[in-house]
This record gives structure tokens, sequence and C-alpha cells, in this order.
């Protein structure tokens, strides 16, 4: 019967369970745990089912915790017999470093296999969760699955670097203050995860270049107007020229705070307030510089009909991401928008470190 969910529908289902804070298993042979759900009664019954569960995070955690990262990329920290959910989530967030910043020392393991904790910290990262996990190996994973009602998914699933397909759904006319012929169009990826906006201006002709902006959304700056970064400015500066050119599409990419989320974009934020740039906060947190795929921008315009844009951008790294993904960028356009007291370390942190040409 074709009734049965498939690898990406039961990918879809994991990332819900462990942002519910049910358990889920890896067909590899491993219970996770996400610890930014976890609770006491989860966490007792993990320790009551006996082996040797490890805590398993990112290096640039590791890093932060003094914890040595033998599988490069993470650590898998050994969860001590009397580790208490207060412990287990003090490794996995950085909220009290500074007041209590002596953790360890932390034991951390080296022999074996971390690919069963690499597909563990990749579901909570898709699930927009602090990377960290909970993992204990499992002898027979399906009957265990099987037993408890959990969600079993293959580890390599997890893995997959893949970019999920996206459909079209809807386009409507959308009257705007730049231009009252601007057109909404809705686009939905297969595996059940944020949808992404293409916003486009006028009736731009296919065959030639078209004023384009990758724009990732950002509820603080773009609706309420934060002075902490330049997204609302950039948003609506884009709009605008597209608006006064006749011409342009706008992708509206739900990458929130760089791809991991707004509630993790929160902790950077209170990170920043403890003296901390936007770099360090996301490596602070377990995240690299930058979690976002600008391959969804460079999806979104093909399925639109265009293959070269004039991209509004001071990222380099978009127009390289643009061009390794088969659209050709014939120009970047300078959006040098939005610098207030509030941001401009943000902004000069931008340029130092990931290289924004501002």
């Amino acid at each position: 019967m074709g009734f049965s969910p498939d690898i990406t529908e039961r990918l879809a289902r994991a990332r819900a369970d462990l942002r519910m804070g049910v358990p889920i298993v890896l067909e590899g042979g491993a219970l996770v745990l996400a610890v930014e759900t976890l609770d006491a009664a989860r966490l007792a019954d993990l320790q009551l089912l006996g082996g040797a569960p490890v805590l398993a995070i990112t290096a640039w955690r590791a890093q932060t915790l003094k914890a040595r990262a033998y599988d490069g990329d993470l650590a898998r920290v050994v969860l001590p017999g009397d580790a208490t959910l207060s412990w287990v989530q003090s490794i996995a967030d950085p909220a009290d470093d500074l007041r209590s910043p002596m953790k360890g020392p932390l034991r951390t393991a080296r022999e074996g296999g971390a690919d069963l904790h690499r597909a563990a910290i990749a579901l909570c990262k898709a699930a927009r969760l602090l990377p960290a996990a909970l993992v204990l190996e499992l002898s027979d994973a399906t009957s265990f699955a099987n037993e408890h009602n959990l969600t079993l998914v293959p580890a390599e699933g997890a893995l997959a670097t893949e970019l999920s397909p996206l459909n079209p759904i809807i386009s409507a006319r959308l009257p705007l203050d730049v231009s009252e012929a601007g057109r909404l169009h809705i686009f939905r990826p297969d595996d059940g995860a944020e949808e992404h906006y293409a916003v486009e201006i006028g009736q731009p002709d296919r065959a030639t270049p078209v004023l384009s902006r990758l724009h990732s959304a950002c509820f603080t700056g773009d609706l309420l107007g934060s002075l902490k970064c330049d997204c609302g400015p950039q948003l609506r500066g884009a709009l605008g020229q597209m608006g006064t050119e006749g011409a342009g599409v706008l992708l509206y990419l739900n990458q929130e705070g760089r791809g991991i989320g707004l509630a993790n974009k929160m902790r950077a934020y209170s990170l920043q307030d403890q003296g901390f740039d936007t770099v360090e906060a996301n490596h602070r947190l377990g995240f690299e510089d930058d979690e976002r795929d600008f391959r969804i921008g460079a999806e979104i315009l093909k399925r639109m009909g265009f293959s070269s844009v004039r991209l509004l951008t001071n990222n380099p790294a978009k127009v390289a991401r643009m061009e390794s993904c088969g659209i050709s960028v014939t120009e970047r356009v300078p959006l040098k928008v939005g610098e207030n007291r509030h941001n401009h370390a943000y902004l000069a942190t931008k340029a130092a470190k990931s290289g924004h040409l501002l």
C-alpha cells in the first residue's frame, strides 16, 4: 500500500517529535532526545535503560566548554551517572556560561563512529532547536522504536545535503506601496519545512538579467523595525529600487536568524548583551556563522524562468552561491542602508568576519 510515509515524511515527523520533546530512533542503532525539549522524566527513563548515553554537541560549543572534539565537527560528552536535567541543559545552552563557567572537566568519547551523533545534531538544527542531543546506542533499534511507538528514521536521511524540491503553490496580484504592479508567489518544499515567497514587481523580462534580492526573513527588523540590524531598511530599500526601475524579484526566504530560527536568534541577542559579537554568539550556541541555504533562492528563480540576475547584495557569498547553482550574476548591486548607532558594531563584524562589502 502507498499510505506509509516515505523517508522525507518520516524526517518531518522526527523534527516535529523532537520539538515536542518526544524521542526518535535512528535506524543505525540509536535513541535520540533533543536537549532543549528534554524533561526530567524522560532523562530518568533514559538513565534506567543502562548503556552509555552521551551528549552530542558541535565542535563550536565544545570549544566554548573546553571539551575535546575528537570527532572533528562534534564532541560526544560522556553523561555522568548522576547527571541532572539542569546540568544537561547547561551544557547545551550558554545562557549561564558567564555566571557558571566551570561545567567540567568534561570527558568526551573518542572510540567508535560518530555518524549517528552527527545525524542527531543535524535533526536538532533542522527542528530549529539548540544543536545538542542525548544519544544512546541501541542493539535493536527497530524493535525499540516499535515497542515505544517512536518515529524511526535512517541516519543517512538526516545527513542528506540535497535540496528538497520546491513546488509553486499559488500566485496572486498584490498592489504594493512601491508598485501597484506587484505579485506574490508562494513556494512549498516537499520536506514539510517553511514555505518561501517571491515578490515580483512589474513584468520582468525572463531573457534579461532581473534586478533581484535574496532576503532572509527577519521578524525583528522587517516587522518591528529593530535597530540591531539593517534588515528592515534593506527589505524596503530593495523593493523601492525595484519599484523605481519598474521590475524586479525579491525572494523572501524563511531562514530567520541566518537559518537558526527566531528563538535561537534571541538567544544570540542575549549573548550579544553579554559582550559577544554576532559571530561569537552563534558559535557559543553551537552554530556556524551562517546556517542559511541560498540554493533555495536559486531554485525559485529557475522555477520562475530566470537564469541571470543583477543581485542586490553586500554579501559575496550570495553571488558565489548563485553562480554555483547555475544563476548568472551579471552585476552585484550594493545595498548600503540602515546603519545606526545600535547596529554599527554588528555591521562592522559582518564586514570583518563574514566578508560583507560595506
